[in-house]
């Protein structure tokens, strides 16, 4: 078998489970990548033949892959921000959205020198560590509650090469001063999870749901990020279309201002940006 004739094998295996169209034939390119070597390399290859060892790790990924368990858990890594970032189960494996978030940090920051920023629910680090790569100058620091996770963003900060201070605490960890503090929290309401799709059982609940509205985790944030920042110090908040309103009336409440709902990717309404008054 060479890599072409895996393309299609895959594309047509991940339709049987019931994969559209178009994300089994993108899905086909990445273990294709994954098995033969990315961008012009792969395309040079195309028509090299699989080794018996490979053929024998890609039926395996195959069979994982339309059996639910997701791409990035099975290829081990996922390109976040430009960034190749280690993947575990029980960690959140961060989504393409959540560059904006990261965009939508940097530009609040512009102007800062030497800016002190606090991711809020680090996970595997993907966020803190895409704001360190492009700003230096910044201190970074990112809290985490989960063991797994910090170990697996202290892994992911040696690779990089990136200095980011892992703080094993709740929310904003007792920090002040922080000119910005952005989070992913998690954010669906618990009811969701009866019906959540089989790949989110691979992550560990607490990341990703939170309570009846789905704001348990990112109103105690909020509050805490009013005592934490310095005046004038920013909010970022990636959140539910449904709940996000909610989250912006309990923002004004909490003395922030110049509160701003941005889209995501699909133009639905995704992230919450406040100034502290």
């Amino acid at each position: 078998m060479t890599l072409r004739q895996a393309l299609k094998r895959i594309t047509a295996r991940l339709q049987e489970a019931g994969f559209l169209p178009r994300q089994a034939e993108a899905e086909a390119w990445q273990l294709v990548g994954w098995l033969g070597g990315k961008g012009l390399s792969l395309w040079r290859r195309i028509d090299t033949e699989l080794t018996a060892e490979q053929q024998q790790k890609l039926a395996n990924a195959l069979e994982r892959r339309a059996g639910g368990e997701p791409l990035q858990l099975i290829i081990g890594g996922v390109e976040f921000f430009g960034l190749e970032l280690a993947v575990r189960p029980g960690v959140l494996i961060p989504r393409p959205e959540t560059e904006l978030l990261v965009e939508l940090a940097l530009r609040l920051v512009e102007g800062v020198t030497a800016p002190r920023l606090l991711d809020v629910g680090s996970g595997s680090g993907a966020i803190a560590l895409a704001i360190k790569k492009q700003r230096p100058d910044a201190v970074v620091y990112a809290s985490d509650v989960s063991s797994a996770a910090l170990e697996l963003a202290r892994k992911n900060a040696a690779e990089l090469e990136l200095e980011v201070n892992f703080l094993a605490a709740p929310l904003t960890a007792g920090l002040s001063g922080l000119d910005l503090i952005v989070s992913n929290p998690p954010y669906l309401p618990a009811g969701d999870a009866a019906a959540a799709p089989p790949e989110l059982a691979w992550e560990a609940k607490e990341a990703l749901y939170a309570g009846a509205d789905g704001l348990d985790v990112a109103r105690p944030l909020i509050g805490e990020a009013g005592r934490a920042l310095k005046p004038g110090g920013w909010l970022v908040l990636e959140l539910d279309p449904r709940n996000i309103e909610l989250a912006a009336e309990y923002a004004a409440n909490q003395s922030f201002t110049i509160l701003t709902i941005h889209p995501d990717l699909s133009g639905a309404p995704r992230f919450l940006s406040g100034r502290r008054g």
